[in-house]
């Protein structure tokens, strides 16, 4: 069987205000050094729902099932995905308080695009010097920017 390719995936999301106008980004790294970058945006939106719409749409790039080392600096991803999320399809989409998970379309949408990968989730400091997720944050911005262009 031949071996899965690796990828490594930074993105980031953001709105400002928030709500309000947003943008996300996604870089990915292939091993042999090819980089994709991705972004774009929505006119009212959240923070969290550009975070886990730049996730789905990374994911979705992937043409074949990879090994993923995906970064984000979003606590809200990373916690919702590897402390949250199976709890939530067990329990019909509900909380631990039986209250509707927020965001619930866009979450689903991340766990569908997980089920073909094998993705080991890590959290980095944002704004903390890390070029690939200073690059995201950057591609967030000016899809937001696009935004407000006529």
């Amino acid at each position: 069987m031949p071996k899965r390719p690796h990828v490594t995936i930074y993105s980031d999301g953001g709105c400002a205000p928030n709500p309000g106008p947003g943008g996300w980004g996604a870089i990915l790294i292939a091993d042999d050094g090819y980089t994709k970058e991705l972004s774009g945006g929505e006119l009212d939106t959240t923070n969290n729902r550009m975070e886990l719409t730049a996730a789905i749409q990374a994911l979705r790039a992937l043409k074949h099932p990879s090994d993923v080392d995906f970064y984000t600096d979003s606590a809200y991803v990373k916690n919702g995905i590897t402390s949250w999320l199976l709890a939530w399809v067990r329990n019909h989409w509900r909380t631990s308080d039986k209250k509707p998970v927020k965001n619930q379309d866009l979450w689903q949408a991340l766990y569908e695009e997980t089920q073909r990968h094998t993705i080991t989730w890590h959290w980095v400091r944002g704004h903390a010097g890390n070029h690939y997720n200073e690059r995201a944050d950057q591609l967030v911005i000016a899809a937001r920017e696009r935004l407000k262009s006529p």
